[in-house]
Protein backbone atom coordinates (compact mmCIF):
# COMPACT_ATOMS: atom_id res chain seq x y z
CA UNK A 1 0.00 0.00 0.00
CA UNK A 2 2.84 2.47 0.99
CA UNK A 3 4.71 1.65 -2.01
CA UNK A 4 1.57 2.57 -4.31
CA UNK A 5 1.30 5.51 -2.50
CA UNK A 6 5.28 6.42 -3.43
CA UNK A 7 4.59 6.00 -6.59
CA UNK A 8 1.46 7.52 -6.89
CA UNK A 9 3.21 10.72 -5.64
CA UNK A 10 6.08 10.40 -8.07
CA UNK A 11 4.28 10.64 -10.58
CA UNK A 12 1.87 13.38 -9.56
CA UNK A 13 5.66 14.94 -9.03
CA UNK A 14 6.80 13.95 -12.76
CA UNK A 15 3.24 15.13 -14.16
CA UNK A 16 3.88 18.61 -12.19
CA UNK A 17 7.30 19.28 -12.92
CA UNK A 18 6.56 18.37 -16.66
CA UNK A 19 4.49 21.19 -16.84
CA UNK A 20 6.79 23.24 -15.22
CA UNK A 21 5.58 24.28 -11.58
CA UNK A 22 8.88 24.48 -9.46
CA UNK A 23 9.93 22.05 -6.08
CA UNK A 24 8.05 24.69 -3.89
CA UNK A 25 4.80 24.84 -6.31
CA UNK A 26 4.73 21.25 -6.62
CA UNK A 27 5.03 21.11 -2.64
CA UNK A 28 2.45 23.39 -1.94
CA UNK A 29 0.23 21.64 -4.95
CA UNK A 30 0.57 18.01 -3.31
CA UNK A 31 0.45 19.30 0.76
CA UNK A 32 1.08 18.21 3.12
CA UNK A 33 4.03 16.74 1.20
CA UNK A 34 7.27 18.55 2.28
CA UNK A 35 10.20 20.24 -0.36
CA UNK A 36 11.81 17.95 0.97
CA UNK A 37 10.56 15.28 0.06
CA UNK A 38 9.53 16.97 -3.48
CA UNK A 39 13.31 16.97 -3.87
CA UNK A 40 14.26 13.78 -3.26
CA UNK A 41 11.13 12.33 -5.86
CA UNK A 42 12.47 14.61 -8.27
CA UNK A 43 16.45 13.28 -7.36
CA UNK A 44 14.78 9.88 -7.80
CA UNK A 45 13.15 10.10 -11.17
CA UNK A 46 16.26 12.09 -12.94
CA UNK A 47 18.13 8.61 -11.58
CA UNK A 48 15.65 6.44 -13.78
CA UNK A 49 15.47 8.56 -16.24
CA UNK A 50 19.55 8.38 -16.65
CA UNK A 51 18.91 4.58 -16.08
CA UNK A 52 15.86 4.20 -18.60
CA UNK A 53 18.25 6.19 -21.56
CA UNK A 54 20.94 4.39 -20.39
CA UNK A 55 19.16 0.85 -21.42
CA UNK A 56 17.61 2.50 -24.41
CA UNK A 57 21.04 3.65 -25.69
CA UNK A 58 22.89 0.39 -24.99
CA UNK A 59 20.36 -2.04 -25.00
CA UNK A 60 16.98 -1.23 -27.10
CA UNK A 61 18.85 0.83 -30.09
CA UNK A 62 21.61 -1.67 -30.82
CA UNK A 63 18.98 -4.85 -31.10
CA UNK A 64 16.67 -2.19 -33.18
CA UNK A 65 19.52 -1.38 -35.37
CA UNK A 66 20.23 -4.91 -35.54
CA UNK A 67 16.31 -5.92 -36.75
CA UNK A 68 16.42 -3.28 -39.19
CA UNK A 69 19.54 -4.29 -41.15
CA UNK A 70 18.10 -7.68 -41.25
CA UNK A 71 15.03 -6.41 -42.32
CA UNK A 72 16.68 -4.57 -45.16
CA UNK A 73 18.89 -6.86 -46.62
CA UNK A 74 16.15 -9.49 -46.80
CA UNK A 75 14.13 -6.90 -48.55
CA UNK A 76 16.71 -5.99 -51.06
CA UNK A 77 17.16 -9.50 -51.43
CA UNK A 78 13.75 -10.56 -52.24
CA UNK A 79 13.62 -7.30 -54.83
CA UNK A 80 16.71 -8.29 -56.82
CA UNK A 81 15.02 -12.00 -57.32
CA UNK A 82 12.02 -10.49 -58.52
CA UNK A 83 13.73 -7.96 -60.85
CA UNK A 84 16.00 -11.16 -62.54
CA UNK A 85 13.18 -13.60 -62.45
CA UNK A 86 10.25 -11.07 -64.51
CA UNK A 87 10.75 -10.34 -67.92
CA UNK A 88 7.84 -7.30 -67.70
CA UNK A 89 9.89 -3.71 -68.11
CA UNK A 90 7.73 -1.85 -65.60
CA UNK A 91 8.12 -4.26 -62.94
CA UNK A 92 12.11 -4.75 -63.28
CA UNK A 93 12.33 -0.98 -63.03
CA UNK A 94 10.13 -0.46 -60.34
CA UNK A 95 12.20 -3.75 -58.45
CA UNK A 96 15.27 -1.62 -59.36
CA UNK A 97 13.21 1.53 -57.44
CA UNK A 98 12.80 -0.58 -54.74
CA UNK A 99 16.25 -2.03 -54.32
CA UNK A 100 18.02 1.79 -54.60
CA UNK A 101 15.42 2.87 -51.93
CA UNK A 102 17.17 -0.42 -49.68
CA UNK A 103 20.55 0.34 -50.59
CA UNK A 104 19.70 4.10 -49.38
CA UNK A 105 18.34 3.01 -46.19
CA UNK A 106 20.99 0.65 -45.38
CA UNK A 107 23.86 3.44 -46.47
CA UNK A 108 21.46 5.80 -43.96
CA UNK A 109 21.58 3.42 -40.98
CA UNK A 110 25.48 2.53 -41.48
CA UNK A 111 25.99 6.21 -41.92
CA UNK A 112 24.12 7.23 -38.44
CA UNK A 113 25.71 4.01 -37.09
CA UNK A 114 28.31 6.67 -35.81
CA UNK A 115 26.35 9.05 -33.90
CA UNK A 116 24.59 6.10 -32.18
CA UNK A 117 27.94 5.23 -31.18
CA UNK A 118 28.99 8.59 -30.47
CA UNK A 119 25.78 8.86 -28.42
CA UNK A 120 26.67 5.74 -26.07
CA UNK A 121 30.11 6.99 -25.63
CA UNK A 122 28.49 10.20 -24.72
CA UNK A 123 26.06 8.49 -22.48
CA UNK A 124 28.69 5.90 -20.82
CA UNK A 125 31.41 9.44 -20.21
CA UNK A 126 28.35 10.87 -18.23
CA UNK A 127 27.42 7.79 -16.12
CA UNK A 128 31.11 7.66 -15.16
CA UNK A 129 31.14 11.38 -14.13
CA UNK A 130 27.70 10.61 -12.34
CA UNK A 131 29.34 7.68 -10.49
CA UNK A 132 32.39 9.99 -9.54
CA UNK A 133 30.19 12.99 -8.42
CA UNK A 134 28.08 10.19 -5.42
CA UNK A 135 31.52 8.76 -4.92
CA UNK A 136 32.78 12.32 -4.04
CA UNK A 137 28.95 12.91 -2.11
CA UNK A 138 29.86 9.76 0.07
CA UNK A 139 33.44 10.32 0.51
CA UNK A 140 32.60 13.85 2.00
CA UNK A 141 29.84 12.80 3.75
CA UNK A 142 32.08 10.12 5.69
CA UNK A 143 34.59 12.66 6.36
CA UNK A 144 32.07 14.90 8.01
CA UNK A 145 30.83 12.17 10.11
CA UNK A 146 34.18 11.61 11.43
CA UNK A 147 34.75 15.49 12.25
CA UNK A 148 33.40 16.42 15.75
CA UNK A 149 31.65 19.71 14.94
CA UNK A 150 33.59 20.61 11.88
CA UNK A 151 36.65 20.59 14.04
CA UNK A 152 39.97 18.28 12.33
Amino acid sequence: MKQQQIEWRRAKVLELSSQGYTEREIAEKLQPISPVTIHRDLVYLRQQAQENLQKHIHEVIPSEYEKCMVGMKRNLKRVTEIQESTSGPKIKLEAIRIASDCYRFIMDLCTNAGIITDAMKFATKQQEQINTLMLDERIAASEKETTTEGVY
